[in-house]
């Protein structure tokens, strides 16, 4: 436990002092873009030769850690991972394998046409280690788009994603948020759509703006659910905390 509060100071230290270096190099103060919400994809990725890690704090001491590459100008690759019970007195602690995010913006879009990216995201939630599959699977193969609407500041995201190609089920999302003064997001997301395999999940949050390059997200997942998905796993709204920071390399 000492080690990770010494981890997450550390993290909080890198994060302030980052952004100060570089408004006093160029003076300008701007916020990353946001490459997702909380489980939904936005168009936007991070440009070339960016950085970004995430830490996301899950139910029964859960964490999943991220990492981000802006690879190419329109391309990001990314690796992620989830630890059970890695905090907390409950053992035994359960690593599972490194999952991968690849996304590719084809469109910046136009005054009425959104800004498109096609990706794949293989990270899943709950995992079942009979089947040796997530009770929640990951996007998979998913096309975006994410468009300014209605007010400034209002982002509107949507698409469709194929998340097993075993059964080719055909999947959609919506998300939209809505930035205050660069200090705060609020978050809402409908996601699982158009299939009954996998129920919908109702998604809210907000998005915290401590510097450009350093943002913590409050959401709760899955509003008003509970049941099981299999007998003994129980499924229910769960509360997660996130950190996210970017920079460039």
């Amino acid at each position: 436990m000492k080690k990770i509060s010494a981890l997450l100071v550390l993290t909080l230290l890198a994060a302030s002092a980052a952004p100060a270096l570089a408004e006093k190099d160029t003076g300008e103060v701007m916020i990353m873009p946001d490459i997702e919400l909380i489980d939904v994809p936005t168009a936007g990725i991070l440009d070339y030769g960016g950085f970004q890690l995430k830490t996301r704090f899950y139910n029964d001491g859960g964490v999943l850690g991220g990492l981000n590459f802006g690879v190419m100008e329109r391309l990001n690759l990314g690796v992620s991972m989830t630890v059970d019970k890695l905090i907390g007195s409950d053992s035994p602690i359960r690593m599972r394998r490194p999952e991968i995010q690849v996304k590719f913006r084809f469109d910046d879009g136009g005054y009425y046409l959104p800004a498109m990216a096609l990706g794949y995201d293989s990270q899943g939630y709950y995992y079942n280690p009979g089947a040796r599959k997530y009770y929640e699977k990951g996007k998979g193969l998913y096309l975006v788009g994410s468009k300014e609407v209605g007010i400034s500041n209002l982002m509107l995201h949507g698409g469709f994603n194929i998340p097993d190609f075993d059964n080719n089920y055909f999947f959609g999302f919506l998300g939209a948020n809505y930035t205050l003064e660069d200090k705060v997001s609020f978050i809402l997301e409908y996601d699982s759509l158009f299939h009954s395999d996998d129920p919908t999940r109702l998604n809210a949050g907000m998005r915290v703006y401590i510097t450009p390059y350093f943002r913590l997200d409050m959401a709760l997942r899955e509003i008003g659910r509970s049941g099981e998905f299999a007998p003994g796993v129980s499924r229910k709204s769960e509360r997660i905390v996130q950190m996210r920071y970017n920079t460039n390399f």
